[in-house]
């Protein structure tokens, strides 16, 4: 057993481990230091914990087994998910700590002498506050969870699930909420917790169903939130100093991170939150998509044009991650500066399924840090670069956001690619992006589509210069 001044002390060094880790995955070059103060900070809490017990019965054996087992099926699924998964894998373990939230705070409702809260019936107010917000974060967190992950899946549409009068139910749901936990409080009743669960539930539901693909980083940064305040919930519920630091920080982080995303979008966090953004469909697109002159061309065009440029930015998206073909535009890149072209990256703040995801597939072809740039950055030029080549973004390059007011994504900042002398669009159709609205660069006069598979339409360029 270890003393409660040493549990304290550890659980502080933790602490400070946390918030080294947040500190180092905020840039590509320390993410690799950053991610290792987590996973030292996680080992040092779990191990202080199961020390601190002090009751080392029979029932430890399965506690170890059950590390072993969720330990083993977490690292087998981490090390087989492919980049282009990433973000349904984060979805669904957000989901697993929303559902941890929601187990605990049902445990120390049932049996609350346990964790030293009183007695059922008679638990301690401050307690049963903390437990409730817990177990209702928590369920809110695990059913958003679930959507997002069958939308991201494909199981669900990406497009936004609507129906009149959504917005007062969802109100009239949260202010339900509130109230249940007032008179849970009030009466300690079971059957209000048990209403209480299933409400949350519900509204997890009824908050993701509405909110477009276009929104789905900002959802998930949302939900890593959201996981975070439950699991600090319940650590004041546990009395645990190492849950409720790591549950704060992740629920701050991720409330910064989905309003810095929000602020880059020109969305209302809010907006986005309750499901307002996405909802509208462009009824035009599909209809006058076929009927625009659309300039094809294949990899000796694309080869032509690089070989006569003097600067080229990439644009990634998903599309590149579909196809794996970062380790292919790598090789592209480096025959290029061999021939005295200057490169640049240029990543959009929502490209990709979660916030960051580009960064990652770039860092894992080895791409320098140094040609990568935000959309603030590099904006202003591509007026002045000879050719752009967007290699499975769409969204994020959509001109229609700045001059169409009907448009879903109208108002997004995205990047102002069609000002390049000539852009190389990378795509295998002229299927609408993740927002389901057509892409107006299709159709510009200076566009020239390569219809292909991007990783091999990249090797057949690379081949060519």
């Amino acid at each position: 057993m270890i003393s409660a001044n040493l549990s304290a002390i550890f659980y502080l060094v933790s602490g400070v481990l946390f918030i080294l880790a947040l500190r180092g995955l905020s840039s590509p070059e320390t993410s690799r230091q950053g991610n290792f103060f987590g996973i030292l900070g996680m080992v040092i809490a779990i191990t202080v914990t199961f020390l601190s017990t002090g009751n080392f019965s029979s029932g430890f054996i399965f506690v170890i087994i059950f590390i072993l087992a969720g330990g083993s099926i977490g690292a087998f699924i981490a090390y087989r998910i492919p980049m282009t998964a990433m973000p349904e894998l984060v979805a669904g373990f957000h989901s697993l700590v929303g559902l941890a939230a929601v187990f605990v705070a049902i445990s120390a409702f049932l049996n609350p002498e346990a964790f030293n809260l009183g007695t059922p019936g008679n638990i301690k107010l401050g307690s049963l506050i903390e437990m409730s917000i817990g177990a209702a974060v928590g369920a809110i967190t695990f059913s958003g969870s679930v959507i997002a992950f069958l939308k991201l899946q494909g199981v669900m549409s990406g497009s936004p699930i609507t129906f009149k009068g959504q917005h007062p139910l969802n109100a009239i749901i949260l202010i339900s909420i509130i109230v249940l936990i007032y008179l849970l409080c009030s009466t300690q009743s079971s059957n209000l917790f048990w209403i209480l669960l299933a409400t949350s539930f519900l509204i997890g539901f009824l908050l993701i169903i509405p909110i477009g693909g276009a929104d789905m980083p900002v959802v998930i940064s949302m939900l890593n939130s959201y996981s975070g305040w439950a699991a600090a919930g319940i650590g004041f519920t546990l009395e645990n100093t190492a849950l409720i630091i790591t549950g704060a920080l992740v629920g701050s982080s991720g409330a910064i991170l989905s309003y810095i995303m929000c602020k880059g979008m020109n969305r209302s966090f809010f907006n986005v939150i309750l499901g307002g953004f996405g909802a509208k469909e462009d009824a035009t697109s599909n209809s006058s998509k076929e009927q625009k002159p659309v300039k094809s061309g294949n990899a000796d065009d694309a080869a032509f044009l690089m070989k006569n440029a003097s600067s080229v930015i990439i644009v990634p998206g998903y599309g590149m991650a579909v196809a794996q073909a970062q380790h292919a535009l790598r090789e592209m890149v480096d025959t290029l500066k061999k021939n005295d072209i200057k490169v640049s990256y240029a990543i959009h703040p929502v490209a990709g399924r979660m916030p960051g995801h580009m960064n990652v597939l770039l860092a894992e072809a080895n791409v320098p840090y140094d040609e990568v740039f935000e959309l603030e950055e590099i904006n202003n030029d591509f007026a002045n670069a000879d050719v752009a080549f967007v290699i499975g973004a769409n969204d994020v390059t959509n001109p229609v956001a700045k001059t169409d007011p009907q448009s879903p994504i109208y108002g997004m900042p995205v990047l102002d690619v069609e000002k390049c002398k000539s852009v190389l669009f990378v795509k295998r159709s002229l299927s609408p992006g993740y927002a389901g609205i057509d892409n107006d660069l299709f159709y510009k006069e200076n566009t020239l589509m390569l219809f292909a598979d991007a990783k091999k339409m990249t090797e057949d360029i690379t081949k060519n210069l």
